[in-house]
């Protein structure tokens, strides 16, 4: 019998692990969610890194050379980081080769202290894509608006793009935008559009806890009964935009010319509020073309005991749009809603990045 999540990848959906550590990858850890859960990429983040490079003593001996080449801060965080994303890439290439480009992927993201600086994001972004030097590697671009034409340039160059930290129907709205534009730029410099691979990561369980607050807040009975629901119903009409973008003539245009959709990626997977299915994010978004990136324990959770029924997206988008209708109603304002989302996940990501320079920093003071 098919395992449920062996059930997810024939109805389309990509399953990526959101979690990457030097010690996952040498305990055969990495190789094992490949062969047994049916993982075919892995995203990080800044966080992820954070919590494996200041908890592993898998690093002790390369924060030393760096510590012996005198680097600081970020130039003594990459080579860790990239040693990692090389790693991973390997153990990935054959889904890579199997899968002609679409899976297989590692993500390493562009440093978030530069988010809201197009240039410098565009310029890491293809030292990054240079550094790691593996086909199979994306970098991570947050959607914020200085980020958005440094998407488009890095696109233009080539380089496979994951589009990170979106969460309203306008700014992702804006991310395909980008990704098109890149596209015809790289066709217009002689890019093989083959090669380039994007997705657009689209963060979901946050959407909950932040509009689940604000209905308490309310404290009517019609606003209770809307909980729990808004961060599957953006999702869902994420995927609603993903597929009308992906048809207009523009977009078919750049496809018969070798190019490839920008999939669309749920992001923030990992259940929030206990009182939920531990599985929701992964078995109510599911439908092709579509890459699902978990926590560990949100895989393991649906490798045990998920219930894929078939496509949960698209028989509810009606149902979707009902129910931002009906938050509207109540007073929960979604546009600000998904801003503040957008400027909490950057400050949180600088958190973690600027834990793990301190860490880092620690350790090179102390070798040297």
């Amino acid at each position: 019998m098919s395992t449920p999540t062996q059930n997810l990848a024939k109805e389309g959906v990509s399953i990526w692990l959101d979690d990457l550590s030097r010690g996952l990858i040498a305990s055969g850890g990495l190789k094992k969610y490949l062969d047994d859960r049916a993982v075919t990429g892995v995203t990080t983040n800044p966080t992820i890194f954070a919590n494996a490079i200041t908890g592993g003593e898998e690093y002790a001996t390369q924060i030393k050379e760096v510590a012996a080449e005198g680097a600081e801060k970020d130039a003594a965080i990459f080579p860790l980081i990239i040693t990692d994303v090389k790693n991973a890439c390997d153990v990935l290439r054959p889904i890579y080769d199997a899968t002609d480009g679409e899976d297989g992927r590692v993500s390493i993201e562009v440093s978030p202290e530069l988010a809201f600086e197009t240039e410098a994001t565009a310029t890491q972004a293809a030292e990054l894509w240079e550094k790691v030097g593996k086909p199979n590697a994306m970098i991570k671009i947050p959607a914020t608006k200085e980020g958005l034409p440094a998407i488009t340039a890095t696109i233009a160059r080539g380089i496979s793009v994951n589009v990170t930290l979106i969460f309203s129907l306008e700014r992702y709205g804006e991310v395909i935008d980008a990704y098109l534009e890149g596209l015809k730029k790289a066709k217009d410099a002689g890019v093989d559009l083959s090669t380039i691979r994007s997705v657009a990561s689209f963060f979901v369980s946050r959407v909950d806890t932040e509009v689940d607050k604000r209905l308490d807040a309310i404290g009517t009975p019609e606003a209770f009964d809307l909980r729990f629901k808004a961060g599957l119903a953006n999702a869902r009409l994420a995927y609603e935009l993903f597929e009308q973008r992906f048809a207009q003539p523009e977009a078919q245009e750049l496809l018969k010319a070798g190019a490839h959709v920008q999939r669309p990626l749920w992001a923030s997977t990992g259940v929030k509020n206990p009182a939920l299915p531990d599985t929701l994010y992964v078995t109510e978004l599911v439908a092709p073309n579509t890459v699902n990136t978990m926590p560990g324990k949100t895989l393991e959770a649906t490798f045990d005991h998920g219930e894929v029924i078939g496509n949960t997206i698209e028989p509810n988008i009606k149902a979707a749009r009902e129910h931002f209708a009906a938050l509207e109603k109540a007073g929960v304002d979604m546009k600000d809603v998904t801003e503040l989302l957008e400027r909490e996940g950057v400050d949180k990501f600088i958190v973690s990045w600027k834990e793990l320079q301190d860490k880092v920093d620690s350790v090179v003071k102390a070798a040297s």
